[in-house]
């Protein structure tokens, strides 16, 4: 019974996953009518300093908005609510097909591709809520699309039936390894999610066409430093993450390191970020070169948990589909 309710729990965060999805997008075009720079007075939105999440209140046009343009906000404004409010369902769905998942498992829902996805982009959604009731409502189209792709791919292509563990994922660094990698993936995520929409700003800054949605984020150089500050977050969970799977290794297969399929692109995701990191400390890379780094790095990070698995074989093909 567990494991039809986590399957109808999961398929349900698909569906609506899909509506926040179409909500978000309708706030970006409904956007699209309002003036430049059109920030109603009063508005909290991202602050230019300090930590992420951080409001300040703008002063906002000096001019009164034309009737075209308040219709314009109210309606931007409605969807964005809708998404949210959606988001905050489609969240609660999702994490209900996990626990169910593990409790028909009777066990912690991470012992395959299937279970660790789902509970990557269930992270990747609680982070997105936390920052989106704290002024930064601005990324749920991009976390909206990644999360009802990833999450579709799930239910549809990686499933599997629930199973017992193998022999080598009993023991307690299963737990830790499993929650620390999810943990940094998902900051990770937020990370290039927020590299992304910096390319998008800074485009349109360099180009003085700020308009739209775009105008309602903050500044390019505020996102690329929120940007930098998840991945600053992440890359010491990252290491860790690393190092118990180094210890869980030798205690499943009596050696810290094999050069596994796996065990190779974590390392390769982790010299990517360590790059980027190094690169920011000491050359002062900013803007777009770290941008683009740290999407390759968010590229290398899904390749190594869904192209190893699909790809190639290994003593990791226990988690594949």
């Amino acid at each position: 019974m567990a494991v039809y309710w986590s399957n109808l729990a999961m398929v349900t965060s698909v569906v609506v996953y899909l509506l926040a999805l179409a909500a978000f997008a309708a706030e970006w075009a409904a956007a699209r009518r309002l003036e430049p720079a059109s920030v109603p007075a009063g508005v909290l939105v991202a602050a230019g300093a300090g930590a992420p999440g951080e409001l300040e209140e703008v002063a906002g046009d000096p001019e009164p908005a034309s009737p075209s343009d308040e219709r314009a906000r109210l309606r931007t404004d409605m969807f964005g609510r809708m998404g949210l409010g959606l988001m905050v369902i489609a969240w609660a769905c999702h994490l209900a097909g996990v626990v169910c998942r593990g409790i028909a498992a009777n066990r912690m829902p991470w012992g395959n591709m299937y279970e660790f996805v789902t509970m990557a982009l269930l992270l990747i959604v609680t982070f997105y809520l936390v920052l989106a009731f704290r002024g930064m409502r601005w990324l749920g189209l991009p976390v909206a699309l990644l999360t009802a792709l990833g999450q579709g791919l799930a239910v549809t292509v990686f499933y599997v039936a629930v199973a017992p563990l193998v022999p080598a994922l009993h023991s307690v660094w299963f737990i830790v390894h499993i929650v620390v990698a999810a943990t940094a993936g998902a900051a990770f995520n937020v990370g290039g999610l927020l590299s992304i929409l910096y390319l998008l700003k800074s485009r349109a800054e360099r180009r003085e066409s700020v308009r739209g949605y775009l105008a309602k984020l903050p500044s390019s150089t505020r996102i690329d430093e929120l940007a930098y500050r998840f991945h600053a977050f992440a890359f010491p969970l990252w290491t860790f993450a690393i190092a118990a799977g180094s210890v869980w290794a030798e205690y499943a297969w009596g050696r810290f390191w094999g050069w596994d399929p796996k065990e190779t692109w974590s390392l390769v995701t982790w010299v990517v970020y360590a790059g980027y990191l190094h690169a920011r400390a000491t050359a002062g890379w900013r803007g777009k070169r770290a941008a683009v780094v740290a999407i390759i790095g968010v590229a290398c990070f899904w390749f190594n948990f869904i192209g190893i698995n699909l790809l190639v074989s290994g003593l990791h093909s226990y988690a594949g589909i």
